[in-house]
């Protein structure tokens, strides 16, 4: 069975994260998500997709106890810029893509929710970048999209805190596009995505093609960056200590080393 369940009406596809308890983005969930955008590619029927999480969360963050079973600084690299790719291809992806939050997106389930190009969100749902308590950073271009919707000052905040902000929050500072009751997340997010498919297809692709040029070079930078710092930071002693303290469910005790 895979991590992502797909269905489609109105021209609308809705795929739904089955990977519980967390939805955690595993190499298998991001493998699973590549092969259902292939899948909807070629499908031309779909002018829009909805992207959800099953049960409690939307994603509450990168599948950890698998980050640490890799060894060196270059398989962590490879990881960050593969995640990049796909979320990068999502970003510029021909068809709308909504994200529909609930529960939370934390770690890379928020860098998921802003590679999609809208959100609906809770009021109650927690959105945040919890790298740094782990000793970590991100690194699926969360510290490149994150300043992009929040603001440069409020991405610090984020980032260096690791504490997350609710959707009634996220929806202030311009990450969300509409915050609604829990259970109103999922309506919300197909009633949005059928106004856009009673549009035209061609003009919708071509509106899809032209807002990234609004992006600034420096993205792809960026996210060069992000990989490296991600696959350097790796092999400090503090984030083998805060990732080593989150598995056993302890606070980590820094070195600063």
């Amino acid at each position: 069975m895979g991590t992502l369940a797909h269905e489609t009406n109105n021209s609308v596809a809705i795929l739904t994260i089955q990977s519980p308890p967390a939805n955690a983005l595993s190499s298998t969930l991001l493998k699973d998500l590549e092969q259902k955008l292939n899948e909807i590619e070629k499908d031309s029927a779909i002018k829009a997709i909805v992207l959800r999480g099953e049960g409690k969360f939307f994603s509450a963050g990168a599948d950890i106890k698998e980050f640490t079973s890799l060894q060196h600084a270059s398989d962590y690299q490879s990881l960050a810029e593969s995640g990049q790719q796909l979320f990068d291809r999502l970003e510029n992806f021909h068809i709308p893509v909504i994200a529909a939050i609930h529960g939370a997106a934390l770690g890379g389930g928020l860098e998921l929710a802003m590679a999609c190009h809208m959100r609906i969100v809770a009021d109650n749902a927690k959105l945040g970048l919890p790298e740094l308590t782990l000793g970590i950073i991100p690194g699926f271009a969360g510290t490149q999209r994150l300043p992009n919707y929040v603001g440069t000052a409020k991405a610090y905040e984020m980032i260096l805190t690791g504490e997350p902000i609710s959707g009634i929050e996220a929806h202030g500072l311009g990450l969300a596009n509409k915050v609604v009751d829990e259970a109103e997340v999922l309506n919300e997010a197909i009633k949005l995505a059928e106004k856009i498919a009673a549009k035209s297809k061609p003009s919708i692709s071509h509106v899809m093609h032209l807002i990234p040029f609004a992006k600034r070079e420096q993205f792809v930078d960026g996210v060069q960056e992000e990989a490296k710092a991600f696959g350097d930071i790796f092999g400090s002693e503090d984030a083998k200590e805060g990732v080593q303290a989150f598995v056993e469910k302890r606070k980590p005790n820094f070195q600063d080393k």
